[in-house]
């Protein structure tokens, strides 16, 4: 290669460097990103995720960082909690990463809560995120099947939901945030989402199913957890 050429190539990775730098939104790929573990809800599965994840690897998230989790929603929300630290503990253990970051939807942020809270969940966790969480109950749990504790746990008032926000709602040092609609026919009231000492954004009149794949959502929570 001559030095006209030499001088060419070198000008040009120079530019892509800077383009990379300068266009906002698409931060490079880096192997020390805090992992983010995204807890389904009620009846749902690990695969409702991947418009967000699509979109936090579009964004420069590396896919080895992202993960998700599938439970049996059968079974009670303390029982979940217990393979959600067990999933943290692979999640860390494969990674190396000291701590995770949470993001649940619905149901999903209730179990995840409760590991926090009483499985030891925030020497491992830096940051929490719930989407349209019921975390003070719903009253659509007035369709919930009877052999399903689950459901019945979110029904304001359950001993699930009483012990859950007894005393300190946003324990340890972890930076909670929760996202809300006036337009979420599934947690009612509105204001059951919200917690004390978390960051409570209004996300928009959004659907409960919207959360999952809607724009600014997901803006709004990579800005958070970014």
């Amino acid at each position: 290669m001559n030095a006209m050429a030499r001088a060419g190539t070198a000008l040009t990775a120079a530019l892509l460097t800077c383009l990379a730098v300068l266009i906002p939104g698409t931060p490079p790929a880096r192997a020390d990103t805090e992992p983010i573990l995204f807890v389904h809800g009620y009846g749902g599965n690990g695969g409702r995720w991947s418009t967000m994840i699509d979109r936090f690897e579009a964004d420069g998230w590396p896919a080895d960082r992202l993960f998700t989790i599938d439970y049996d929603s059968t079974k009670s929300n303390a029982d979940i909690a217990a393979d959600i630290r067990a999933r943290v503990d692979a999640v860390r253990s494969a990674t190396g990463a000291a701590k995770v970051t949470i993001v649940a939807m619905s149901m999903g942020s209730l179990n995840s809560r409760h590991y926090l809270k009483f499985l030891g969940g925030t020497a491992a966790v830096s940051t929490w995120v719930s989407l349209a969480g019921p975390n003070h109950g719903t009253t659509a749990t007035r369709f919930c099947p009877q052999d399903r504790p689950t459901c019945q746990e979110m029904r304001a008032g359950s001993p699930f939901l009483t012990a859950l926000n007894s005393g300190d709602e946003t324990p340890g040092d972890v930076a909670y945030g929760t996202f809300w609609s006036d337009c979420d026919t599934v947690v009612n009231p509105d204001s059951s989402v919200s917690l004390t000492g978390a960051v409570n954004t209004y996300a928009g009149c959004l659907s409960h199913a919207a959360f999952l794949t809607d724009a600014s959502v997901y803006e709004k929570v990579r800005g958070f957890v970014s």
